[in-house]
């Protein structure tokens, strides 16, 4: 299944990251394309909110991965790709146990590791045009059953 929505406010991306989750409710991992400032980040703090994690979100530019709790304690983990130069750095940070581990995934820059993304990865792809953003989402049929 394939959308194209469109936020025009950053205020917005509250309800479509609300919207994202109903729309997937047993998708884990999700990837962010788009180039920067293109609202991916934005995005993804509002996924987290929507999820209950009550701790400040941030870039993980630097760090690669943050990890945070959702409001069962459930961890949420947010990939940062940008810096990485090949695909093999992924296997330093045990990338693909995040991906399997059942827990939410939400990764910036996925090109490096589109090899290593599961199936039923759903993927967004974002554009900034004069000050809106436009989403192009991928949602595929068939998804992995989440852990009870």
């Amino acid at each position: 299944m394939s959308s194209v929505l469109m936020m025009r406010r950053p205020e917005e991306a509250e309800d479509m990251a609300a919207a994202l989750l109903h729309t997937c409710p047993a998708h884990r991992v999700f990837a962010f394309r788009g180039g920067l400032g293109a609202g991916k980040t934005t995005l993804i703090k509002a996924l987290c909110r929507a999820l209950g994690v009550q701790e400040r979100t941030s870039s993980p530019s630097f760090a690669i991965v943050n990890e945070y709790r959702d409001g069962h304690g459930a961890p949420v983990y947010h990939f940062d790709l940008y810096r990485l130069k090949d695909a093999s750095e992924l296997d330093g940070i045990g990338f693909e146990e995040y991906l399997d581990s059942g827990h939410y995934c939400f990764v910036e820059w996925p090109q490096l590791a589109a090899g290593k993304l599961p199936p039923d990865t759903v993927r967004v792809d974002m554009q900034a045009l004069d000050g809106e953003r436009l989403l192009h989402i991928d949602v595929p049929l068939v998804a992995t059953p989440t852990p009870a």
